[in-house]
């Protein structure tokens, strides 16, 4: 039976209302030990722990011990949920209904890129349900927030159960036609969250997809898609993802941050991911009804090799690029400007339904 405790993580500005709020914790508790703790600055993933094959719990996601860890890292996006539209929107502007639509062109006054400069992941979501086995929360995003139009409401059901099964379902409803792309920034390294770049080479990763998003220096998405097959980006069975990052490593963005196009049918939960860490025998698979997945190597974070001072995390680990790997459900970046892409365009009466299931697990250390 899974237990379902909240206590106070402490308190922070609410951007959307100017005043001090509470963050609330709440901890999702198997009988085996397994735990998920989601906070409500973002609602944000801040701890998910995971036994190995010895049964030994370790944290295996990336994220701060307090409120000023993740202001003072709000950019790495640790956790949270990103929205109202994941990734970029080139030149922040498209058009919708024959209008022209003009959003917060929050970098480098070049292009939109994960909300805006108040994004999903900046505000305080509301408590709006605590079941028996999660948690509901809720943002009401108004009307013309970043440029979108229509007041957006979203809600996310967190959830876990006693197999192992840690699961997200966003549903979002608009007042008007506007763009809606929703997903979650969490960081992963199934060694244990500050174990480091030699860990994550050791994982072995298998995405189900043909094809990626071919994009442009800035990572802008240029209408065309790559196919993966002969390439280092072709990890259709499960290989060592260490062999892969010494394959692109004279690439511009020495590691990965690629939109893989899973194949999987419309609107089934259906497995597109599965990562394995043959030193401790933990495995996580990502269970999806999204077209896309976003798969990234932390190549922002400090770079220790070349003198970087490492970024200090939880229990004061250092995190460190290629320290971690991150597998996030959505449809297509900058698919407003891009009319063959899976669409992200939300009409009133229609739902956004996004559902991610994260399946733990241990096995033997032989892969």
């Amino acid at each position: 039976m899974v237990r379902v405790i909240e206590d106070m993580f402490g308190i922070a500005v609410n951007p959307m209302m100017q005043k001090t709020d509470r963050i609330r914790r709440f901890t999702l508790i198997t009988e085996r030990g397994m735990s998920v703790s989601i906070i409500t600055l973002g609602a944000t993933i801040q701890s998910i722990k995971v036994p190995d094959f010895n049964g030994k719990l370790e944290d295996v996601v990336l994220g701060y011990d307090d409120v000023a860890g993740y202001y003072r890292n709000s950019g790495g996006y640790f956790g949270a949920t990103i929205g109202r539209v994941a990734n970029k929107v080139a030149c922040g502007r498209f058009k919708l209904c024959g209008k022209d639509i003009n959003v917060s062109r929050n970098v480098k006054d070049r292009y939109h890129q994960h909300g805006g400069f108040i994004g999903f992941d900046a505000v305080i979501w509301d408590v709006v349900g605590v079941h028996k086995d999660g948690i509901t929360l809720q943002h009401i995003s108004p009307d013309g927030h970043e440029g979108y139009p229509g007041e957006l409401t979203t809600n996310i059901n967190f959830s876990l159960n006693e197999t192992g099964c840690f699961g997200m379902r966003i549903e979002a409803r608009t007042k008007a036609t506007t763009a809606v792309n929703l997903t979650n920034h969490t960081y992963f390294n199934l060694a244990g969250h500050g174990a480091g770049k030699e860990t994550l080479y050791q994982h072995m990763l298998m995405i189900k997809a043909q094809k990626i998003v071919d994009v442009d220096h800035e990572l802008l998405p240029t209408g065309k898609l790559m196919r993966v097959r002969s390439t280092p980006y072709d990890f259709s069975s499960l290989v060592n993802l260490g062999k892969r990052l010494n394959q692109v490593a004279t690439c511009p963005l020495s590691g990965f941050n690629n939109n893989f196009c899973v194949d999987c049918s419309p609107n089934r939960v259906q497995l597109v991911a599965r990562v394995v860490h043959p030193c401790s025998g933990r495995y996580m698979e990502v269970h999806t009804n999204q077209p896309g997945l976003q798969f990234m190597t932390a190549n922002d974070l400090p770079d220790e090799e070349c003198g970087g001072v490492p970024n200090v995390g939880k229990g004061g680990a250092n995190y460190v690029r290629h320290g971690a790997f991150s597998l996030q459900t959505q449809k297509y970046p900058d698919a407003v400007n891009h009319c063959d892409f899976p669409t992200i365009v939300l009409n009133p009466g229609q739902l956004y339904d996004h559902q991610v299931v994260y399946r733990f697990g241990s096995c033997p250390k032989r892969v």
